[in-house]
């Protein structure tokens, strides 16, 4: 089991990053949030969770510990699996997800894609009571200055995709969200696309 990968940050989308490690190339999965924090710096420590499949063995990577632990609450709540404990921490902060969860605010949770009504209502329900240990850290919402919006989409677009969305459906969304506000970051063009439903 790997506890974190400390190394040289060899590349860094707003879904993976590989960190080069003793001469090997480590591929981690990550969140939006983590992307924000580490995507300028040329090394980096991710906290790690690993999943451990017949066809695979996955890597999850995580700034802060926080957010590892807000994951592997998540992944205890029955229906949700990485994907959306992922997707779920790109949308929100920890800090927001927990706020979340505190004010049983089943609205705020419902506006990640992918999570219904009765599993708002499980992870609400389930975690109530676990959240207090890591209520009060946030994670800072690093945002970059867009050099170019269509860069900007054009990545946004490519993290969706290999987030698991439909193509089609996705370069409708960015378009329309690097329209509306044509100096937003990658990370923000991500956010209002999952907010706006793909």
């Amino acid at each position: 089991m790997y506890n974190h990968i400390n190394g040289k940050l060899d590349e860094a989308t707003p879904a993976y990053a590989v960190i080069d490690c003793g001469g090997v190339g480590y591929l981690l999965e990550i969140t939006l949030n983590t992307y924000s924090q580490i995507k300028d710096l040329p090394a980096v420590k991710l906290l790690v969770h690993e999943i451990v499949r017949e066809d695979a063995h996955l890597l999850f990577g995580f700034y802060t510990e926080s957010e590892r632990e807000m994951f592997r609450l998540l992944l205890n709540v029955n229906g949700v699996g990485a994907a959306t404990a992922r997707i779920m921490l790109s949308s929100l902060t920890v800090e927001e997800l927990t706020r979340a969860i505190v004010d049983q605010d089943a609205k705020r949770v419902q506006k990640v894609k992918g999570i219904g009504a009765k599993t708002a209502q499980r992870i609400l329900l389930e975690l109530r009571d676990k959240v207090d240990p890591f209520a009060a850290p946030a994670l800072a919402g690093a945002t970059s200055t867009a050099s170019s919006s269509n860069k900007n989409a054009e990545e946004a677009l490519s993290a969706l995709v290999m987030l698991g969305f439909p193509k089609a459906a996705s370069e409708k969304v960015v378009a329309k969200m690097a329209e509306a506000n044509p100096g937003a970051s990658v990370e923000e063009i991500i956010k209002q696309s999952l907010a706006h439903g793909i």
